[in-house]
């Protein structure tokens, strides 16, 4: 028994030594992480209960100034509280484009991933390259592609006016519609990916089974693809909705600055506003709602995989 209870403590203790060899060597990795992830984070939280300095950067004074300005606004005459309709319109506008260009690059990318995923296994790989060839040119140019096929003077205007459809171009630019029209184009691939990825993996045995059993096309996609590739359908909505939210150079060229969204504001609030806290507050309200995207894509995930088993 004696003998028995010294070699189990001995394991323990050897146990215990490996784990903390781990920590030690994944140390100066979670350091890093610290303070190239967390640390930034931290002191943008630090910075929203600040109070703003008079030419940019902040004042070490608690204030919650920031936080309340993110909503309400004060009148510079009588004081009376209101709801800062510019800050929640420009929240609204963000969310609203954001959540309709996340539904165009479905609609776009449901179609091609299933298209890619019904080719040949031998054609497969040159079909994805295709869709990732744009992720090789820098963001901003993809922008400014998108200006030239869009402008009162781009690639539609054009052939419209030759066709003789039009006698003035049709204004597109610097509005939502261009916002959305590039983001579309900028984060399809990101809903392509996933999807194909479920798609690759769907037995279409089913399908088959299905159209020998008299199913209609839509009752196949509606009962059969979609409930089995939704993993894919949210893993892609996530990642379009997110990175859309807090959008900069799209808007920034297509809204012609007149179209901000959040991450406008924010940028704005750090450079000509100069108030360095509202920023501050509005970059944490940012991360607070992509967390809340997040939290729901887990639970998402969580049923899809209760559902299978």
């Amino acid at each position: 028994m004696l003998t028995e209870t010294a070699g189990s403590g001995r394991v323990e203790a050897e146990e215990r030594r490996k784990v903390r060899r781990s920590w030690l060597l994944s140390a100066p990795a979670l350091t890093v992480l610290f303070m190239a992830a967390s640390g930034p984070l931290l002191i943008v939280l630090v910075y929203s209960f600040l109070e703003p300095a008079e030419y940019g950067g902040v004042v070490w004074k608690f204030s919650d100034e920031a936080w309340f300005k993110v909503v309400f606004q004060r009148d510079i005459f009588d004081g009376t509280l209101s709801f800062a309709d510019a800050h929640l319109m420009i929240l609204w506008r963000s969310v609203r484009i954001a959540f309709l260009t996340t539904l165009t690059t479905l609609a776009f990318g449901f179609p091609t991933a299933y298209f890619i995923a019904t080719r040949p296994a031998s054609d497969r790989n040159i079909w994805l390259f295709l869709i990732t060839i744009p992720f090789w040119t820098n963001l901003l140019i993809r922008t400014f592609a998108i200006l030239e096929v869009i402008r009162n003077e781009g690639i539609i205007n054009t052939g419209l006016k030759l066709a003789g459809i039009i006698d003035q171009p049709i204004q597109m630019l610097y509005s939502d519609f261009a916002i959305m029209v590039g983001m579309t184009y900028v984060y399809l691939p990101l809903m392509v990916l996933p999807l194909y990825a479920s798609m690759e993996r769907l037995d279409f045995r089913l399908v088959e089974a299905a159209y020998d059993l008299y199913a209609s096309r839509l009752a196949v996609l509606r009962r059969i693809i979609v409930p089995l590739v939704k993993p894919g359908i949210v893993a892609g909505s996530i990642l379009v909705f997110v990175p859309a939210l807090g959008a900069y150079v799209t808007p920034r060229v297509l809204g012609g600055g007149k179209n901000m969204m959040l991450g406008n504001l924010i940028e704005l609030q750090f450079g000509a506003g100069r108030n360095w806290s509202l920023g501050a507050a509005l970059s944490i309200t940012l991360l607070a709602i992509v967390m809340i995207v997040l939290l729901f894509y887990v639970r998402a995930v969580q049923r899809a995989s209760e559902a299978r088993q």
